[in-house]
């Protein structure tokens, strides 16, 4: 494995520990997940503040709602899971929940902003992911416009792509997707040093020379990962955000579409092929 993709391993996990939120959305016990209803957590991580929701069921099979909040300390959480009842149904009048007495505690130890352990009251510690129900390891899913930001020696350096042409893959991926203007190219990687990440290539309008390489693991609409420009021999730190869905709906606050167009080309593909196959080396 080459040094680079070692590297990207360290910032993505452990080199992180200290550095990370978990991220927002809905998570799952991991072992739990088999297509059938079940238990399930809303986390909302804010300034080193962590409110997580959970649904799950008493003893009598009743579905019940419980919550915890409180501060995030060294990437562990740990506080009471209150339950709450009493609130406002469906077609009823105002009526505000009370609190309805807690289980016991709950803690959490996240590895990384996407993955952790959880321990809830009367159960040993089990696994926990964020669960990606809308973006697969698929080349439909780089679709829309990402933007590419880097930071180390060169500087901060910024890039962003509409990604909006479909093209074949190479011997390591499943699938490029290109901008129409033939520069920007993105990959999932299937095989070799680089599988289980993304790997993108931007080049000169001529098609010509290789201007920089990008190599992340993202979920849903962030990423993380390393960013060299070609010939330099060092990376930089890389963020990357999905800022559209590959339907063009804005992912954010405001931002709503883009334009698409469809202008196939090989190179892009003949340098993400060369560059998956060194694992970045130069």
């Amino acid at each position: 494995m080459s040094k680079k993709v070692i590297a990207v391993a360290t910032l993505l996990g452990a080199g992180l520990a200290q550095a990370f939120m978990p991220q927002n959305g809905t998570w799952v016990v991991t072992s739990e997940v088999n297509g059938r209803p079940g238990r399930g957590l809303a986390m909302d991580a804010q300034n080193g503040t962590l409110v997580m929701q959970m649904y799950a069921y008493e003893s009598n099979g009743q579905s019940s709602f419980y919550l915890a909040s409180g501060p995030l300390s060294g990437d562990r959480f740990a506080g009471p899971l209150t339950r709450y009842s009493g609130g406002r149904y469906f077609g009823s009048g105002p009526r505000s929940g009370i609190e309805a007495g807690t289980p016991g505690n709950v803690s959490i130890r996240f590895t990384s902003g996407t993955t952790g352990f959880i321990t809830l009251p009367g159960e040993s510690e089990v696994a926990i992911s964020r669960f990606n129900f809308g973006y697969p390891a698929a080349v439909q899913s780089l679709k829309g416009l990402w933007t590419f930001t880097s930071l180390g020696t060169e500087g901060l350096v910024t890039d962003a792509a509409v990604l909006s042409v479909q093209t074949a893959g190479t011997s390591g991926g499943n699938g490029i997707m290109q901008s129409s203007d033939n520069q920007f190219g993105c990959e999932h990687q299937t095989s070799g040093n680089l599988a289980g990440g993304v790997l993108c290539v931007k080049v000169n309008a001529a098609g010509t020379q290789l201007l920089r390489s990008y190599y992340f693991i993202y979920s849903v609409n962030e990423g993380e990962g390393i960013s060299n420009a070609y010939g330099t021999g060092t990376s930089q730190t890389l963020t990357v955000q999905r800022l559209t869905t590959p339907q063009g709906v804005g992912t954010g606050i405001y931002y709503k579409s883009v334009p698409e167009d469809t202008i196939p080309n090989t190179t892009l593909s003949d340098y993400i092929s060369q560059l998956a196959a060194v694992g970045l080396e130069r």
